[in-house]
């Protein structure tokens, strides 16, 4: 199994420190706002490296963190009048719901900043002994970034790189401009903690790499997060860590792309932040992972218009066969190795969801066939497809569920005619005038739309 290194900037054998297990962490939301379409996606590609690796046999134990003190939660603290603790609970508990309903399993491990303050004192208190780290005399603690000769090593820049366009911040007392706060002494009215320097708060870098400390200890496997974390966030814990143990800190460091909007990146400044809450309320969350894994996890994803009804039509032709397949053959078929085994190769070579995804119309098409010449095996095929593919999100659903989600959040596509012919149509049915029925049945197909039955009445879609 080859996994992309950004430290290295190469594939590499995936060999974890310990035979067997791996241990993994990936920077989780800041919960300043709420959960946008960046969140959720990044979040949904670590629990499928999470999954998969588990599904090669590997014992993984995987931690995600919620930055729940920082200066945008005091400031939106402020705007609110809502205490900062109060505040972030708060916005946890929302984005949890939110993540409930894109449907992406919890991690093996919850962290927390504000429950890892002792934590993070003793990690600094640790730093400044060994000669990494200052406090200065308004209570701030910085690290020294001259004391880590591989600072940059992340990020491929040099110190002297770093302080182009660096600005020193007014009451700021750094001996480098390019050295950031691991401390950060309080201001009147915001949250803080007792600590040697005086009452303050962590800096956001040192809560990751101290919660990991704890966590995991000295070292991990792989270090996840967004592209745009690189630098300063993930350089930042490599320095802190590294010059507290010596050791290095993780071995594989992976990054995910960032989400673009119509070209833009998004970003609440230009007003196009695309909520996931909001996004769950219009498509499926099979629809929604369809669309952000048909892009490679490393590369920035273009959100078009209509992005995500394509995949749901995707999806809803892929669902009517496995409809079509489990009514005719039943579900629960013996499955398909040579499905599994091609999932297999493709997702070893660095998680490879697009190639997964792109795999499914030439299986759906064999599929499609098999089903019009009655052989039997298709329902096998059918049953792999649905028990390799969860593995990303998809195909979990019945299929009639399926299609009463997309009808519900759809109902303006269902014209009042398909309605009306779709109602005389069951009650020819009713009335056993069977070539009535048909004819009906084919009129909704000129419309473009799908009828199926069931004991319990019948569903109708768009195709």
């Amino acid at each position: 199994m080859k996994l992309y290194n950004t430290l290295t900037r190469t594939k590499e054998q995936f060999v974890p420190l310990q035979a067997g297990k791996v241990k993994m962490y990936a920077c989780g939301i800041t919960v300043s706002g709420e959960a946008h379409i960046g969140h959720g996606y990044q979040a949904l590609i670590y629990d499928i490296m999470r999954k998969f690796l588990e599904k090669q046999g590997f014992e993984v134990t995987y931690a995600r963190n919620y930055t729940d003190v920082d200066d945008k939660i005091i400031a939106k603290s402020k705007e609110t009048g809502i205490p900062a603790d109060k505040y972030a609970a708060d916005m946890i508990k929302k984005i949890d719901g939110v993540m409930s309903l894109f449907d992406v399993d919890e991690p093996s491990l919850w962290l927390k900043a504000t429950e890892n303050i002792d934590n993070i004192i003793d990690f600094i208190q640790k730093l400044i002994e060994g000669g990494h780290a200052y406090a200065v005399p308004c209570g701030d603690v910085y690290f020294d970034v001259t004391s880590f000769k591989r600072y940059g090593c992340l990020s491929n820049r040099s110190v002297e790189d770093m302080l182009d366009g660096v600005r020193v911040e007014n009451g700021e007392e750094k001996r480098c401009p390019a050295d950031f706060a691991l401390w950060k002494s309080a201001k009147q009215g915001e949250i803080c903690w007792d600590s040697p320097w005086g009452k303050g708060r962590p800096g956001w870098h040192i809560e990751c790499s101290a919660m990991n400390r704890k966590a995991f200890g000295e070292q991990i496997d792989i270090h996840g997060g967004g592209r745009d974390l690189i630098f300063p966030h993930h350089e930042n814990e490599i320095a802190q860590s590294e010059s507290l143990t010596g050791k290095q800190f993780a071995k594989y460091w992976t990054h995910n792309g960032l989400i673009k909007v119509n070209g833009q990146k998004m970003s609440k400044s230009l007003g196009n932040s695309l909520l996931l809450e909001d996004l769950l309320k219009e498509y499926t969350n099979e629809a929604i992972k369809f669309a952000l894994l048909e892009t490679n996890y490393r590369n920035d994803i273009n959100i078009t218009d209509g992005i995500f009804d394509e995949a749901e039509k995707h999806l809803s032709s892929f669902y009517k066969i496995i409809s079509d397949v489990e009514d005719k053959f039943g579900k629960g078929g013996k499955g398909n190795g040579e499905i599994d085994k091609r999932f297999d190769e493709v997702m070893s070579d660095d998680f490879n969801t697009a190639l997964a995804l792109s795999d499914l119309f030439g299986i759906f098409k064999k599929v499609s066939a098999k089903l019009g010449a009655g052989d039997k095996s298709c329902a096998d095929d059918v049953n792999q497809i649905r028990k390799t593919y969860s593995l990303l999100g998809i195909f979990k659903k019945d299929a009639k569920e399926y299609f009463a989600e997309v009808n519900k959040k759809h109902p303006e596509e269902i014209s009042d005619e398909a309605k009306k012919l779709a109602e005389e149509r069951w009650q020819a049915k009713k009335d056993k005038n069977w070539a009535q029925a048909d004819a009906l049945r084919l009129k909704l197909d000129e419309l473009g739309y799908t009828v199926k039955d069931s004991k319990d009445g019948y569903t109708l879609s768009k195709k």
